[in-house]
C-alpha cells in the first residue's frame, strides 16, 4: 500500500512539474535581447507589406528548403488579410548546398525590379532545382526569363560586391539570432517557439 501510495505521489510531483515547467516556460520573455535586435532588421532587407506597420514578421529563409515554400503563400495571405498593420521582413539563412548562389540571384534581380518575380520563379519550379538533395542550381536560369529577367544584365550584377556583403551580413545575423533551421520566424522580435502555421499565425494575432 505503502508503495503505491508513493508511486502516486511521485508521479503528482513530476506532474505538477511539468505543468508548472510548461507554464513559466510559456509566459517567460523569449524575444531577441536588446544587443542582438539589431541583427534582426538591417536597412536593406527586403519588406513586404506597409513599411510603418506596427507589426514586424522577420522570416530567415532557404530558397532552396521546401518548407519555406509552403509558409510563403501563407505569410502572404496574412500580410494581405492585414495591409495597414503588418510587414514582412525578408531575409536569408542560406543553408542548404549552393543556397548562396541562388540568393545572390535573387538580390542581383532586385536590382531590376524583379526580386518577387525571381523568388517566385525559383519557389515555383524548386522541385526542379532543388530536388532530392541534389541541387543542380544552373537550372534556374532556364526559369528566370519567365520572371521577365534580363539574364545578360543579371550576370554582371552577381559580380558586385554588395551583393556578397549583403549575404555574408545575413549570414553573420543567423549566428547572432541563432537561427540553425528554416523557416524561422521572429514577430516583433519575438521567436516563434513552437513551429507550425497556425503557431505563427496565433503569434502574429497576439502582436497586431
Amino acid at each position: 500500500m505503502k508503495k503505491q501510495t508513493l508511486i502516486v505521489a511521485s508521479l503528482f510531483v513530476l506532474v505538477l512539474l511539468f505543468v508548472g515547467g510548461s507554464y513559466v516556460y510559456k509566459n517567460a520573455n523569449h524575444s531577441v535581447s536588446a544587443e542582438k535586435s539589431a541583427a534582426l532588421v538591417r536597412p536593406y532587407a527586403y519588406v513586404l507589406g506597409n513599411p510603418n506597420a506596427k507589426t514586424t514578421i522577420v522570416e530567415f529563409f532557404d530558397p532552396a528548403c521546401g518548407t519555406c515554400k509552403s509558409f510563403y503563400p501563407f505569410v502572404k495571405s496574412i500580410l494581405k488579410q492585414n495591409p495597414d498593420t503588418l510587414k514582412l521582413v525578408l531575409r536569408y539563412a542560406p543553408f542548404h548546398t549552393d543556397s548562396y548562389y541562388v540568393v545572390a540571384m535573387i538580390e542581383a534581380a532586385r536590382l531590376q525590379g524583379k526580386y518577387l518575380e525571381a523568388l517566385e520563379v525559383i519557389y515555383k519550379y524548386q522541385d526542379k532545382w532543388a530536388s532530392h538533395g541534389t541541387p543542380n542550381i544552373g537550372l534556374i536560369w532556364g526559369f528566370l526569363p519567365e520572371a521577365g529577367i534580363d539574364i545578360d544584365r543579371l550576370k554582371e550584377d552577381l559580380k558586385k560586391p554588395e551583393i556578397d556583403a549583403l549575404i555574408k551580413q545575413d549570414i553573420a545575423d543567423t549566428k547572432t539570432l541563432g537561427v540553425n533551421a528554416t523557416p524561422e520566424f521572429f514577430v516583433n522580435g519575438k521567436p516563434l517557439i513552437k513551429f507550425g502555421k497556425q503557431e505563427l499565425e496565433d503569434l502574429i494575432k497576439s502582436e497586431l
